[in-house]
């Protein structure tokens, strides 16, 4: 038989403040471990750079070698803002030259021209569209800039100043008939040597009732952006 083991009243306290002793050293000793740890650390939200057009460079990578642009912001600021955002969202690349005639331009820049199988007799009429299918316009930014060789203007509807979109065209001639009447908003800084050859190659007849269509078709395989002046 098992007798209970009888503790004296003064035992008893002695007993309940050895215990109590115990859970205040517990709850300092986990006190200090939480002052201790490290508070977590707050990540480091990194925001993009801004874009400054004005320095902006383009290098239109062609089945021919490689194009540079240099912008003309303080002539056309909306135009040149709406082409390098096109072109940073990839929406040049693939496109074809789709209207050459020698001695006067070569245009690009139509989406169209990216759709496999498509009638060809339909390029030159594609646009830049929102995200219900609804063309987007540039209103016309016309200056006091020559359209001498080099020059790169917006194409639009000859009855509608304000409706160029995102093809482009470069002059490979001068053009002073133009002067006021077209959006120059860039120029070829290196490269007409290439510009030339996609004209060659595409083998279109100017003289052809077929608004200078190839026999065959020249590519901007990518445009890629820089910063005029930044370290390479």
């Amino acid at each position: 038989m098992t007798l209970p083991i009888r503790t004296s009243r003064a035992g008893a306290k002695w007993l309940l403040g050895l215990v109590a002793l115990a859970i205040v050293s517990v709850a300092a000793s986990g006190g200090e471990a939480a002052a201790k740890k490290p508070p977590p650390k707050k990540k480091e939200v990194r925001q993009a750079k801004a874009r400054d057009y004005a320095k902006t460079l383009a290098t239109l990578r062609t089945s021919q070698g490689d194009v540079t642009l240099r912008f003309l912001y303080d002539k056309a600021p909306s135009t040149v803002k709406a082409f390098v955002d096109l072109a940073e969202k990839g929406f040049y690349d693939g496109t074809l030259f789709h209207r050459v005639i020698p001695g006067f331009v070569v245009q690009g820049g139509d989406p169209r021209t990216k759709t496999p199988g498509l009638d060809a007799r339909t390029y030159g009429f594609g646009e830049n569209t929102d995200a219900q299918g609804n063309p987007i316009l540039l209103k016309g930014e016309f200056s006091d800039t020559t359209f001498r060789r080099g020059i790169v203007s917006m194409a639009r509807r000859e009855s509608d100043p304000d409706s160029a979109s995102c093809q482009f065209f470069i002059v490979l001639k001068d053009s002073p008939f133009l002067d006021r009447h077209e959006t120059a908003f860039a120029e070829v800084t290196k490269g007409m040597e290439v510009v030339d050859r996609i004209v060659a190659e595409s083998r279109s007849n100017p003289m052809a009732q077929n608004g200078g269509q190839p026999t065959s078709y020249q590519k901007i395989v990518k445009i890629e952006l820089s910063e005029e002046g930044a370290a390479k």
